[in-house]
């Protein structure tokens, strides 16, 4: 039941990040991804930083910074250079082969020995969500298709090493989370001046859309996804992610009139029902085989897991 409660709490995020496209079309100023990422990042990483009350000490400060690169920095202007470069669909379906990256880096890196039914979800999980966004006239654009594998793959690494790493002793995630959206904020301000210039100015619906950007669909979603990662395994957490592009579906046809067919309705269900066995099978998979971790790194888990009883108190 615990287990089942985390799932559910880290699926919140991804089902926050379908979001994006609706608030960012209605909402926002068009044409200014990069500020975009800026305002959802920077401002909710100083936010939770300071709630937290708490800053890195030692080699944390790179870690994060390399953490916040991999999650944040890079991921969000690559994801952005595949939407301008590609259809909707073709970024959406390159998004969705991430688990597959995560499987294997967490092969590599943590031992976590994913089961063939564990792959079969992702795979099952990806062609669904083709199933969903794809069109007939979707073409390929080289440069897009290279920067959204890599921002997949960002991501992927930085699922990772987020996960490798851990967090230090008396750090909960709420810290993690902010130190990483600071340092991604900020790595994403010389990209958006140098891009897209001046920030441009800001009307109350405007004001609103970034509210909710910075709040809800970065700050909170980003901490229950590491926090999420902080309790499940890598490969069971990036397991959830082709709920994004379903929820964005599903607020397509709910808020903005757009038509589903059959042949999507029938993806959705295909991509929904491989998340679920996703997530049976490295729910399986973790009970029979534990990740490898050392000495110094399961002390390191038992602090934490102490030091997150007194942040949830």
């Amino acid at each position: 039941m615990k287990r089942f409660a985390t799932v559910a709490l880290t699926a919140l995020a991804p089902v926050s990040w379908g979001s994006t496209y609706f608030v960012a079309t209605e909402l926002l100023p068009p044409d200014r991804p990069l500020f975009t990422g800026v305002m959802r990042a920077l401002p909710a990483g100083l936010l939770l930083t300071a709630l937290a009350r708490t800053l890195p000490k030692g080699q944390w400060w790179w870690k994060s910074a390399v953490l916040g690169t991999l999650n944040i920095g890079a991921f969000f202007p690559l994801l952005f250079l595949a939407a301008y470069r590609l259809p909707g669909g073709v970024a959406a379906v390159l998004g969705a082969v991430g688990p597959l990256f995560v499987i294997g880096l967490a092969a590599l890196v943590l031992g976590e020995r994913a089961s063939l039914r564990t792959v079969l979800a992702a795979v099952v999980g990806a062609f669904g969500v083709s199933m969903v966004v794809l069109t007939a006239e979707a073409k390929l654009d080289l440069v897009g298709v290279v920067a959204g594998v890599i921002s997949s793959a960002s991501m992927g690494a930085g699922t990772v090493m987020t996960k490798r790493w851990g967090r230090p002793e008396g750090v909960g995630p709420l810290a993690m989370t902010g130190w990483q959206l600071t340092a991604g904020g900020l790595v994403i301000i010389p990209v958006a001046a140098l891009v897209e210039g001046a920030p441009p100015a800001l009307d109350g619906q405007a004001f609103l859309g970034y509210g909710y950007m910075m709040l809800i669909n970065t700050g909170i979603a980003y901490w229950l996804w590491f926090r999420g990662i902080g309790q499940l395994t890598a490969t069971s957490v990036t397991l959830l992610g082709p709920l994004s592009p379903l929820t964005a579906a599903v607020i397509g046809w709910a808020a903005l009139g757009q038509a589903l067919s059959p042949v999507q309705l029938v993806g959705m269900a295909i991509a929904f029902g491989a998340t679920v066995a996703g997530q049976l099978a490295a729910a399986r998979s973790a009970g029979k085989d534990q990740p490898f971790s050392s000495a110094e790194q399961i002390n390191q888990n038992i602090s934490i897991d102490l030091s997150d009883e007194r942040v949830r108190r």
